[in-house]
């Protein structure tokens, strides 16, 4: 009896505590959902931020005060100020082997106040300068990662992509590199196959031809690198979207909007009748707009869009005729 009492009263404190806390929470939701109104007249509050106050803007209840500033002391009137005034570095990334984390002695041979640094401190802050860069990659691993993520830089300016694809390219080669999945494989064919992957997962595609030309591999061995890396990773990779290509050829071509619209009904149809099935994406983009330059009267050759996609006229001229037929039978179908 003894015992049932004692867990009956453990019970009972539970509850207690529970309903307790419920409360406190349910207090503290009441407290949020009223700061965005006043208590008084239920008007809009305003955060002024040279008082610190919070006050109503109707009644002028003032419903906050002493509030705490969290931006940095001085003021700044431009950008220039700003950044001159700012005492914290550029952001993390992974575009660097220590992740912009390290420090970095300025090359310009001058003191804190502007002034030119002597020839005998000049020379000796050149050998800090080498020991500084020696240390900052002490270890294999560091050397390999700091050379790879160089060459993932060097890719991705020479194939025009975006910031975040080179972002996402060293992330991929940081997973690699601690999945121990390098021997074997040049540093440089392993940074091409992430380029590459990034570029597919960030819905920017570059063909492997055009990888080609810019990397400093062979194709058959950074294709056979991007295979296994993709393999062991598991890397989610969807099959490569023809629309994708579309806006970077009609760019280059100097195209019209027009023309994209229809080259993009025509790849639609085309799907629909699963002519893109085993076919080349950026093949399938060049033919779209090479039909729908006919289609519109604004023709261009079947060179001119073969060099901006890097494929061959004969590709545009097999595609193209199955794009339109596509188009013509899915018309017939509307129509019926």
């Amino acid at each position: 009896m003894t015992g049932t009492r004692f867990e009956t009263a453990s019970e009972r404190d539970r509850t207690d505590r529970e309903q307790a806390t419920g409360g406190r929470e349910a207090a503290r939701t009441d407290e949020s959902e009223a700061v965005d109104e006043c208590p008084e007249c239920g008007g809009r509050l305003e955060a002024d931020e040279t008082h610190g106050e919070t006050a109503c803007r109707d009644c002028g209840l003032v419903v906050d005060e002493d509030a705490v500033d969290r931006g940095p002391e001085w003021r700044a009137f431009d950008s220039q100020e700003k950044a001159e005034k700012s005492r914290v570095g550029a952001p993390t990334t992974n575009l660097m082997h220590d992740k912009g984390l390290s420090s970095v002695i300025d090359w310009q041979d001058r003191d804190a106040y502007g002034g030119q640094l002597s020839a005998r401190k000049r020379k000796q802050m050149q050998r800090l300068r080498a020991w500084d860069e020696r240390f900052r990659a002490t270890s294999a691993k560091d050397r390999n990662l700091k050379q790879a993520l160089g060459e993932i830089e060097r890719l991705s300016s020479a194939l025009s992509l975006p910031d975040p694809v080179a972002e996402t390219a060293s992330v991929v080669y940081r997973r690699a590199l601690e999945e121990d999945l390098l021997p074997g494989r040049s540093i440089e064919a392993v940074a091409t196959a992430a380029v590459y992957a990034a570029a597919r997962q960030s819905d920017v595609p570059r063909s492997l031809d055009e990888f080609e030309p810019v990397s400093r591999v062979d194709r058959r061995e950074f294709a056979r690198a991007y295979r296994y890396v993709a393999r062991e990773l598991e890397l989610a990779m969807e099959p490569t979207n023809p629309d994708d290509f579309l806006p970077r050829f009609c760019s280059e071509l100097d195209a019209s909007e027009e023309l994209e619209r229809r080259a993009t009904d025509l790849l639609s149809a085309g799907k629909r009748a699963h002519v893109h099935s085993g076919k080349s994406p950026s093949g399938l983009a060049a033919a779209a707009i090479y039909a729908a330059s006919r289609l519109l009267d604004q023709e261009f050759t079947q060179e001119e869009v073969a060099d901006v996609a890097d494929v061959s006229a004969v590709t545009i001229r097999s595609r193209y005729r199955e794009l339109l037929r596509a188009a013509d039978d899915r018309n017939v179908a509307t129509a019926d």
